[in-house]
Parts: C-alpha cells; sequence; structure tokens
C-alpha cells in the first residue's frame, strides 16, 4: 500500500543455517577481532570549527530519527555479549546530550565476557565542568578533548565561537577528576595551527595530559580536503623534535597513535596519521551513527539500517546477526591512495568520531 513502509528484512535469513550468532568473536574477513565500539550521541555541536561545519545552514537530523537511551543500551548490550570492550561516546558534541549523565551510567553497568564495559568520551569540553563529577560518579572512565588551538584569539576564529575560556575550565575539571589517561586531540593544519604544535603540547603538559595530533582526514562538510596542503605525521614530529626530545614508546597494538616521550618522560605526545601511515590492518572499531546507522569504517560509503530494525521489533538475534555482517563486509583499508575514493557523504559531525 502507498505510504506503508515495508519492515526490514531479518538478517538472520541471510546467515548460514544453523550458525549461532553468539558463537565466537565479532571478526571480519581480515581476522580483525573487533572490540571497540563508537557511539555518536547527536550531529549537533556548540562550535563551528571551519575543517568540520559550515558557518549557517547545517541541516541537523530530526529527533525522532535519533537513537532514544533505551535504543543505544540495548544495542550497547548486544555488542558486549559479542565481546566489545570499550565504548567511547562521540558526536557532534555528547555532552549537549541532555541525558549524557544517565546514558554513561547505564553503558557503564553492561557488562561482557571480559567484565564491564569501559566507557569513554570524546568533547570539546565546553559544559563539561558543569557534569564532570556527575560523569565520574556514573562510571565514565576516560577522555579525550579536542582543542586544536591554545590561542584565544586563533580558537575563535577557528571555531568561530567565544568559548575558549569554557573549555579550559573543562580541561582543569578534566585534570582535577583525576581520570587517566587523559587526553587533548589536536588536529594539524596548515596555515592554521602548524606554527603552535610545540605551544600545544606545552599546554597539555601544563594540565597533565597526553597530546595527540590528528593528521586532518577528508570529512569535511564542504569536501574541501586535499592531501597537497595536510600537514603530514613526519612534519609534525619534526616541528616538535625542534624544541623536545622524543623517544618512541611501547608497541601501539591497536592504538591509532605512535606515542613518544617527551624529554625522558613522563609526558608523552602522539601522532595519528590515519592518511600518511593508515593503520587500517590492526582497526578494531565498528561505529554507531546518532540515527542508528552501522558503519564498520569512518569512511564507508554504505552503512547499516539498524534503526529500523529496532523499531520493527527485532531480535537480539537479529541485532548480532546485523552486526556480523556488517563487520564481515569490512574492507582491507580507508582506500584513501586508490585512484577511485570518494569522500563519504556524511561529515565527520554526523558520522562520529
Amino acid at each position: 500500500m502507498p505510504g506503508v513502509a515495508r519492515p526490514p528484512a531479518d538478517p538472520l535469513e541471510g546467515r548460514p543455517a544453523g550458525e549461532d550468532v553468539w558463537d565466537g568473536p565479532l571478526v571480519d574477513r581480515f581476522g580483525r577481532v573487533h572490540r571497540d565500539l563508537r557511539i555518536s550521541l547527536t550531529d549537533k555541536c556548540n562550535l563551528r570549527c571551519t575543517y568540520c561545519m559550515p558557518a549557517e545552514g547545517v541541516t541537523w537530523l530530526s529527533k525522532e530519527n535519533l537513537l532514544t537511551t533505551d535504543e543505544i543500551e540495548r544495542v550497547a548490550s548486544v555488542l558486549a555479549r559479542l565481546g566489545i570492550r570499550e565504548v567511547r561516546l562521540t558526536g557532534g558534541e555528547p555532552l549537549l546530550r541532555r541525558d549524557i549523565v544517565d546514558v554513561v551510567g547505564r553503558l557503564s553497568r553492561l557488562q561482557g565476557p571480559d567484565g564491564p564495559l569501559e566507557v569513554s568520551m570524546t568533547t570539546n569540553a565546553i559544559r563539561l565542568d558543569r557534569v564532570m563529577d556527575q560523569l565520574v560518579d556514573a562510571g565514565l572512565a576516560r577522555l579525550n578533548i579536542s582543542l586544536d588551538t591554545a590561542d584565544p584569539e586563533r580558537f575563535k576564529k577557528l571555531t568561530r565561537r567565544e568559548r575558549f575560556e569554557d573549555v579550559v575550565r573543562g580541561v582543569e575539571a578534566a585534570r582535577d577528576s583525576g581520570l587517566r589517561p587523559l587526553k587533548l586531540n589536536a588536529v594539524a593544519m596548515r596555515d592554521v595551527n602548524d606554527d603552535e604544535f610545540c605551544d600545544l603540547l606545552r599546554f597539555a603538559v601544563r594540565y597533565e595530559a597526553e597530546l595527540r595530533f590528528i593528521e586532518q582526514m577528508p570529512l569535511d562538510a564542504g569536501h574541501t580536503w586535499s592531501r597537497h596542503t595536510m600537514v603530514p605525521g613526519e612534519e609534525v614530529l619534526e616541528k616538535l623534535g625542534a624544541e623536545f626530545a622524543l623517544e618512541p614508546v611501547g608497541e601501539r597494538g591497536a592504538s591509532p597513535a605512535e606515542v613518544f616521550a617527551v624529554d625522558g618522560g613522563p609526558a608523552t605526545v602522539g601522532v595519528i596519521a590515519s592518511v600518511t601511515a593508515p593503520f587500517c590492518g590492526a582497526c578494531d572499531r565498528v561505529r554507531l551513527t546518532a540515527d542508528g546507522q552501522l558503519r564498520n569504517c569512518l569512511f564507508a560509503r554504505e552503512e547499516s539500517d539498524l534503526l529500523s530494525l529496532l523499531r520493527a521489533g527485532c531480535t537480539d538475534e537479529s541485532i548480532a546477526a546485523m552486526l556480523r555482517t556488517c563487520i564481515e563486509g569490512k574492507r582491507a583499508g580507508h582506500g584513501i591512495d586508490e585512484p577511485g575514493f570518494l569522500q563519504p557523504d556524511r561529515p565527520m559531525s554526523a558520522i562520529g568520531g
């Protein structure tokens, strides 16, 4: 009938007969076992960073298409049963979610085969000082704070908002919370902040944080990214090496960052060279967008519609089957260097970091 949506196909129907969807780890065709879930809680943000979002005219996801807290908890519980160990809450800006403390509390109480989920968050730290104690009490384990400049005027120009002091208060609250490691994430950008890498490192050390520089990736809303203008990780290390002694630290494993001790430690700095030195071979992440779409890669151009499945009254087994199918379809790498590479239609703010 016109106007009546068909229910989604049951993912169990595409699985081998007799297969137990709960049996074995969440593994792809290349043997990568997935332990890390990224959940975007909203596509909205209280900043308008020039490399991420336009100044005006952003079309937000409709409220009715956002996952509810019950739905988030249910999906996370299925993934925990499949072996996910860590959940990172992202956005947009996750602190804009009014029930953020409740979300953290519910997820931190979920149990998997290896124990309770570790719940962390990536935030711009605006509003963090208001809820830091509540988040810790709810079970938040770690924090990553996004900060691309330590200069208030540059921050205003880059983010199109005058909120630098709010961010600093958030960083101070995070430091005082005792949650460790506390990380600061900075996107390295040509002619934007490439003259203050050392200043950013000094800022991070002052606040007992571990700085991570991230190569700018093709995930901007305007699709203006160019490899020729990005700052490669090697250049970041060269600039830092002019003022600091850097020594490699340990094995990175599935971590995206190559980490270095600063002047003998204990301070460290890391470089996430997603473009020039991709770590796809060790990737263990699966992503869930705020509108309930599963993504097996940050740069995936296909998504699995989990929201429709949830709202059609599916079983947990069907959720698990969709998750397995999604992960099994994961490519070997993100393909940025391939001739046919196409940037995802969604920007980072709508995918989640």
